[in-house]
């Protein structure tokens, strides 16, 4: 199970993108709505989430990862939501794989989870990757980590999650099925 958290204010191609890169490598992805189902993003595109915050928290099940999709307001939300953050906290600790776009990688960074890592992020949010080397590739993956820096890499940063949890040649085969490779 994998799961993305997307508030309002989400970068909304970060989201969508990678969950649709995701489900068609066939991985189970559940978004989750903050404050509710109906999400919004700075763009004025809105979309719905498979389940509300308050659903989550009734729902919640062992992750294989987590993905945080970026856009400011968005990132300071789910920065600010103890619910979100516990949860990335204890998807690390029981060794699930960690995925942040844009400006949500701040948000492992001020969990202390970057620390003597590799990352990378939307320029201007580097100063939010404590402890983390970082890095100004457009993905990195250091471990558990994997992380991006903006929507225009959010087909990269999908690949790289299958890449992770299938293989690599389970995201090279989306990659070209999608003319992205």
């Amino acid at each position: 199970m994998i799961y993305m958290f997307c508030a309002n204010g989400v970068e909304e191609v970060e989201a969508l993108a990678t969950l649709d890169v995701l489900r068609r490598a066939g991985l189970e992805v559940v978004t989750v709505g903050i404050p509710g189902k109906e999400v919004s993003g700075p763009h004025g595109i809105t979309f719905f989430a498979d389940m509300t915050l308050d659903g989550f928290k009734a729902d919640e099940r062992k992750a294989e990862a987590v993905v945080l999709p970026g856009g400011g307001v968005g990132t300071e939300t789910l920065a600010a939501n103890e619910t979100v953050c516990d949860f990335v906290k204890k998807t690390a600790v029981e060794g699930g794989i960690l995925c942040a776009i844009c400006a949500a990688p701040s948000v492992l960074g001020r969990l202390g989870l970057l620390e003597g890592k590799k990352a990378t992020c939307f320029p201007g949010f580097e100063k939010y990757l404590y402890g983390a080397s970082v890095s100004t590739d457009k993905t990195v993956t250091d471990g558990n980590i994997i992380t991006a820096k903006g929507m225009g890499c959010a087909v990269d940063f999908g690949l790289a999650i299958i890449s992770a949890l299938k293989s690599r040649d389970a995201a090279e085969k989306i990659g070209k099925s999608i003319m992205f490779l």
